[in-house]
């Protein structure tokens, strides 16, 4: 009985694995172009609610940056 249980459950989670697939809710990339004044705090003050310095790291984070300095024209992508 155990073992029909336990074949039953290997087929079902081989079945999801073979047909999951990524839903696309994360919904299209969205980027920024750096205008002159700009700083990564104020985008991400605009960009996310709550606690901007998350905001700030998660940008460093997704576009590779070493530290806080941007230049206008620059085209950030928002995580």
């Amino acid at each position: 009985m155990f073992g029909r249980l336990l074949l039953v459950a290997l087929v079902a989670l081989v079945a999801w694995a073979l047909f999951a697939r990524e839903s696309g809710a994360g919904g299209p990339e969205r980027s920024y172009r750096v205008q002159p004044g700009d700083t990564l705090w104020a985008i991400a003050t605009r960009s996310y609610g709550g606690d901007p310095r998350e905001g700030v790291w998660k940008l460093r984070e997704r576009n590779h940056l070493a530290g806080t300095t941007i230049a206008p024209g620059q085209v950030l992508r928002l995580p």
